[in-house]
């Protein structure tokens, strides 16, 4: 029970039922969004898409002081500038066309409120000055008018990019960026999480087992394991799709291997195919295999670059020369360097030696 008056303790010990999860990654998010919460400070969630942004700016606006009061949820992404400008802020009638009556914008309707400003990267340099004035000023005009409305808002933003690259891309303003970044909350990817993949699956099935009249209560334990092996690029929200897609075409009580989709369990056309454990991005691969190697080679910490990056080079080179047929001027193309460059790696690295008549036409 909050201390006003709302239960909102989920089982796994979270803001609110919905949130699920014991990984230690989120009881980390609880944490900070049960504390950020009882302040009036703004809060940026950064995260990928579908990791739940949204849920947790849910929980902290109704653990505030202003949980009785409004709400209100607007997507940057959706709109272009000149209507997410009107959304925000309102408009009167006749200043552009087909405004033929007064609005009242999301701010305005927020008032004595919270206002979650979802995939906030995508707004312009312009519109994000005004952003940056009711972040400061508390106030703001109506699109077409000259009187000032002053509010009094609570902003929780969110970005599914990196917002400090952004602000070096000078995609967004470093001054907006450091107003909303007061208390920035880092939701973790469901790949990183793994352990949680259970008990959200659990979760699922009870929601749309409920909402399309079915009992599918059991859960295949090859199931979990497929789903468990998946990086999961969707996150939470492909997860929950994925279930409902099950309960919907399952015809018994159990949720089994055979309705995952093969982008899930390996399986296309009745052959198996290796189940990827890597992570979602290059980026993430690229760590991954240098932490890996690192560790590998333990305290011999000398000739570093032969013995990781020539290696993958050596890998790189050896599976395009393969899929180009050994055509060694195709296979420079796509890797992007020129012909005796090639040559000369493929003869450094021993490559082709079998194959003899790797041509280079």
């Amino acid at each position: 029970m909050s201390s006003f008056g709302i239960s909102l303790s989920g089982e796994d010990g979270s803001p609110l039922p919905e949130l699920i999860g014991t990984s230690p990654a989120m009881q980390q998010v609880y944490r900070i969004t049960r504390r950020v919460a009882q302040s009036k400070a703004s809060v940026l969630l950064l995260g990928e898409t579908g990791t739940g942004k949204e849920l947790i700016a849910t929980a902290i606006h109704r653990l505030s002081r202003r949980a009785n009061g409004p709400f209100v949820r607007v997507n940057c992404g959706a709109l272009s500038e000149s209507l997410l400008e009107s959304e925000l802020f309102g408009h009167v009638r006749g200043s552009f066309t087909g405004a033929v009556n007064n609005r009242t914008g999301r701010f305005e309707a927020a008032h004595s409120g919270t206002i979650f400003l979802d995939e906030i990267n995508s707004t312009t340099l312009e519109l994000q000055v005004k952003l940056l004035r009711v972040l400061q000023e508390r106030e703001f005009e109506r699109v077409g008018d000259t009187q000032t409305i002053s509010v009094d808002t609570r902003v929780i933003a969110a970005s599914n990019r990196e917002l400090a690259a952004e602000v070096s891309a000078e995609r967004f303003r470093e001054d907006l960026y450091w107003r909303l970044n007061v208390v920035p909350i880092e939701i973790p990817p469901l790949r990183d999480r793994r352990e949680d993949i259970p008990a959200l699956v659990a979760h699922f099935l009870n929601i749309y087992s409920e909402a399309n009249d079915r009992y599918v209560t059991h859960i295949q334990p090859e199931s979990i394991e497929a789903m468990q092996s998946y990086h999961w690029p969707g996150n939470v929200r492909e997860l929950q799709n994925y279930v409902e897609r099950a309960v919907v075409m399952a015809e018994g009580d159990e949720l089994t291997v055979e309705l995952l989709p093969a982008e899930v369990t390996g399986i296309r056309n009745g052959a198996t195919r290796r189940k990827s454990f890597a992570p979602a991005d290059l980026d993430s691969m690229t760590i991954e295999v240098v932490e890996q190697g690192l560790t590998e080679l333990g305290d011999d910490k000398t000739n570093l670059h032969s013995k990781i990056v020539d290696r993958v080079e050596r890998e790189l080179i050896n599976q395009v020369l393969q899929a180009c047929g050994g055509v060694q001027k195709q296979a420079a193309m796509q890797l992007g360097i020129n012909r005796n460059t090639l040559h000369k790696k493929i003869k450094d690295y021993q490559l082709g030696k079998d194959d003899d008549n790797g041509s280079d036409d």
